[in-house]
């Protein structure tokens, strides 16, 4: 007969066999984890500098003051692109990964969120969730333009609108797809592994609170985007994603949410309004209000057909599986928290 004790010990007659539910974490501390982050970023940044350095000399290239780059010149452009997408490898992704072997023992993509998807409705969310932000993010990016930027910032913000109308330029009919995969497929794939799968989940733990965790990780996915003129609007798309992620509990509906939200806006700003690119459109603000209630209600109804659990989410055994049946974290007081 075996007992199972809350040490996670067994006992078959007189022998006690220690099958104690190896943590599936290296680190456990969410302290040492966000250290751990950020060494792996700089490093991450060290090397997508010097990788940067070597690529322009080779092609009798200076970084230098950028916006002295004739992004008419195709070779320019192509440069500018290349780097732009290498950024987004080395410095989100592959330090997501890096951070994945260190922390996890083992099933690391596993546990940076990419689970399958417990059901197919999240997909629908997604594609819900993000039309219908539209108006909202529309009307807060008019809002927050209004707000006064230091001379700094707003030459920043000038640069980088030059740069994406150069970007979504079209000269050849394979243009659209080099936009779609650089703009839109490839952020969506290594920010989102960065920005929900590690930071997220590190930030709920180390709160203790998915919402403090979701809003704080929201607020720096917009600040790391360094638009300042786009900061509202973004971090309401990053209350978004952060929400369904947490309920959905896998990065596949979050993904296609952040595809869709960049793919369309190319889709809209090469071939409809390319004004989209550095102006927002006047949003009534009943409309935004509508559609502000609609996105509450998704997430609401969301977080009801949920069944993700804190416990479920950090306090996992061996083989991944809860350890409610042994030691039954649920009834912790630092496992209290239901869906939140």
């Amino acid at each position: 007969m075996y007992l199972a004790s809350l040490t996670g010990q067994f006992r078959k007659g007189s022998k006690l066999i220690d099958f104690s539910m190896r943590s599936y974490l290296r680190i456990h501390s969410p302290w040492s984890q966000l250290a751990l982050l950020l060494v792996l970023m700089g490093a991450g940044l060290i090397v997508y500098g010097e990788l940067t350095q070597i690529i322009l000399k080779i092609n009798g290239m200076s970084l230098g003051d950028i916006s002295t780059w004739k992004l008419s010149d195709p070779r320019q452009l192509n440069i500018l692109k290349f780097l732009q997408a290498i950024s987004s490898v080395i410095i989100f992704m592959l330090t997501s990964l890096a951070f994945a072997l260190f922390t996890f023992r083992f099933k690391h993509y596993h546990y940076l969120g990419f689970r399958k998807i417990e059901k197919a409705s999240f997909l629908i969310y997604a594609i819900l969730l993000t039309c219908l932000s539209f108006p909202m993010v529309a009307w807060l990016g008019e809002l927050n333009q209004h707000l006064p930027l230091s001379k700094s910032m707003a030459d920043s913000e000038k640069e980088i609108n030059r740069q994406l109308e150069a970007f979504l330029s079209i000269h050849h009919p394979y243009d659209t797809v080099i936009n779609l995969l650089l703009i839109a497929l490839l952020p969506a794939i290594c920010e989102e592994l960065f920005f929900r799968g590690v930071i997220q989940r590190i930030l709920i733990f180390l709160f203790k609170s998915p919402w403090q965790g979701i809003l704080v990780t929201a607020a720096l996915f917009s600040a790391f985007h360094f638009e300042f003129s786009g900061f509202f609007p973004r971090m309401f798309l990053g209350v978004i994603l952060g929400a369904l992620y947490w309920y959905a509990n896998s990065l596949w509906p979050v993904i296609l949410s952040h595809f869709l939200f960049n793919g369309l806006q190319v889709i809209a700003a090469e071939y409809y309004a390319p004004s989209l690119v550095d102006t927002n459109p006047h949003i009534p603000w009943a409309a935004a209000l509508l559609s502000g209630l609609a996105v509450a209600g998704l997430l609401f109804n969301l977080r009801r057909i949920s069944s993700v659990r804190f416990a479920q989410v950090y306090e996992t055994g061996w083989d991944g599986a809860p350890y409610g049946s042994l030691t039954e974290p649920e009834n912790r007081p630092e496992f209290s928290h239901k869906r939140n």
